[in-house]
């Protein structure tokens, strides 16, 4: 015993760093496993958003995004205004982003894909906390390969951006409510994420009712701490609430009111299982429907029956639940809102609450892989088709007209709304302003870029005589024409079209027409004053015909 105490004093750590190493090596494998449980969802999620982003032509929306960002001063301040203050926050990043890097479509795009990336980061961590690191895998990855998610991640609105903060005002929410150190940091970064939510979208304030009803089956509630919070968040939204009241619910005259088909979207958006009418239906999209949403009622059936759900499963449920029927609640009794978009707020829920469900330990390891994996194959197969697919192809219409432009050609839109999308490739594409056609309605010289958003001008009288006494041969543009059997201002603006279309067709003798996309088509017509003479292979002009 005594030789062992009088062992070289060198050789005693060694002993125990000996001991330790398997240790050690047992934590680095520990840290390793927990970034991997965040970074290859996030890859995913990455591969899946940028691959192929700038392959989809712009749609009028979007369009409207570079417009209105491509303004300075008080100019931009009006468009803004004029948009009720919706996205805000987004227009104002977008507009220093076209600053720094141009509007190419990737510039514009970037910031999209980038926050999708994020959105399933976050995701990761949260489920992460509220469960453990199986589930926040599983959720991370179901959530990178939702179709709703990456097509918004490749679309220059803000949407994306809106799902980054609302995920992370949930992250926030979370460990505030569940407390511990750095208190005051996690809520001031609740009442940001959510402010900063909000200001990219509207729907975004959706998600504060949802967490404070999770509160219900909280057993140790902080209301103070929340209550603040979100008193002081809704404090700072109040110039939005200023904007929107100012604005009214015009900007949504074309919402219907809520009826089957679109109900039928809004499932779809939520379980990622298609978006339609963006995208065509294809063979796997009611499979994949059926199959997630008999999964998801089981993981909730199998949640509320013969036990108490703990606050993490209510959580997740009420995120699910709450936006959609607060959505639909105020489609009924307020004013119709787009119940499809609405539903994204709640996609990273169904993803975290599958996760759940699935691999959960009362579910057998082997079936609850299979389930995930059966469900990452359809979405799988229903991403594939939609890459580069172009529900509203501007960038095709557009280059049909500069194709087969003439000198002396003039053009019209229908909204004017449509000039932003044309103006957009015409400046993408050298020497197209020379070849376009000259713009009369409205009437304004390619070199400025100007949003008209939710324009429906349809000139008449002596307007629509001088502009078809002015054009020999005149490009008509429509798209978002109003809807037939929509909501009376729908109505409204559809027939106001159809008579605009009848006098050109009336004050032209000859015309052709081709429509680009199937969601919103393009149609572009062409009216000239040429009319084919049989059997010739020429054309007869009532007048001057370049």
């Amino acid at each position: 015993m005594a030789h062992a105490s009088a062992l070289p004093t060198e050789d005693r750590p060694a002993a125990r760093g000996g001991a330790r190493a398997p240790g050690r090596a047992a934590l680095d494998r520990e840290r390793l496993l927990g970034m991997a449980v965040i970074a290859i969802p996030c890859a995913i999620a990455a591969v899946l958003a940028f691959y192929d982003i700038t392959g989809r032509s712009l749609w009028l929306d979007e369009a409207a995004s570079v417009a209105i960002a491509s303004q300075h001063g008080a100019a931009l301040w009006h468009a803004i205004e004029h948009d009720g203050g919706n996205m805000l926050a987004y227009y104002a990043f977008l507009h220093v982003v076209i600053g720094l890097f141009g509007d190419g479509v990737l510039a514009i795009r970037i910031a999209s894909a980038l926050a999708t990336v994020a959105t399933v980061g976050v995701t990761v961590v949260l489920a992460k906390r509220l469960f453990d690191a199986r589930v926040a895998f599983a959720a991370g990855v179901l959530t990178a390969a939702s179709l709703t998610l990456v097509y918004w991640g490749q679309d220059a609105r803000s949407y994306a951006l809106m799902m980054t903060f609302a995920v992370a005002s949930y992250l926030a929410f979370a460990a505030l409510v569940e407390g511990g150190p750095r208190a005051r940091w996690v809520w001031l970064a609740y009442v940001v994420a959510t402010v900063l939510a909000a200001y990219m979208s509207f729907e975004a304030v959706l998600i504060v009712p949802a967490q404070l009803l999770s509160l219900v089956w909280r057993e140790r509630r902080p209301l103070r701490s929340v209550a603040w919070a979100v008193a002081v968040a809704a404090a700072c939204c109040l110039p939005l609430l200023v904007l929107a009241e100012r604005r009214g619910s015009g900007q949504l005259f074309w919402v219907p009111k809520p009826n089957f088909t679109q109900l039928h979207q809004m499932l779809e958006a939520l379980l990622s299982a298609g978006l339609q009418p963006n995208f065509h239906l294809t063979p796997t999209g009611t499979p994949l429907l059926l199959f997630t949403g008999v999964l998801v009622l089981a993981v909730i059936g199998a949640m509320l029956r013969g036990r108490r759900a703990s606050w993490q499963e209510m959580l997740v449920l009420c995120w699910l639940a709450a936006p959609i029927a607060l959505a639909l609640l105020e489609s009924v009794v307020v004013q119709p809102i787009t119940l499809a978009r609405v539903a994204l707020l709640s996609v990273p829920a169904a993803s975290i609450l599958i996760a759940q469900g699935t691999l959960s330990r009362r579910v057998p390891r082997l079936l609850g892989l299979g389930v995930i994996a059966v469900l990452l194959v359809l979405r799988g197969l229903e991403l594939a088709p939609s890459y580069g697919a172009s529900p509203e192809n501007w960038r095709a219409a557009t280059a049909h007209v500069l194709a087969a432009a003439r000198p002396g050609d003039c053009i019209a839109f229908y909204p004017e709304d449509g000039r932003q999308a044309f103006s957009y490739y015409i400046a993408a594409d050298t020497g197209a302003a020379a070849r376009a056609p000259r713009s009369v309605l409205p009437a304004l010289p390619w070199s400025e870029v100007r949003p008209f958003v939710e324009n429906y001008t349809a000139p008449r009288g002596p307007a629509l005589a001088s502009i078809e006494a002015g054009c020999p041969r005149l490009w008509f543009v429509s798209s978002h024409r109003g809807q037939k059997s929509g909501p009376p201002a729908s109505r409204t603006d559809y027939a106001r079209y159809v008579a605009l279309l009848g006098s050109l067709s009336r004050a032209y003798p000859a015309g052709s027409s081709v429509s680009y996309g199937w969601a919103s088509p393009v149609r572009v017509e062409l009216f000239s004053r040429c009319a084919a003479v049989r059997g010739a292979g020429r054309c007869r002009c009532t007048t001057r015909c370049s």
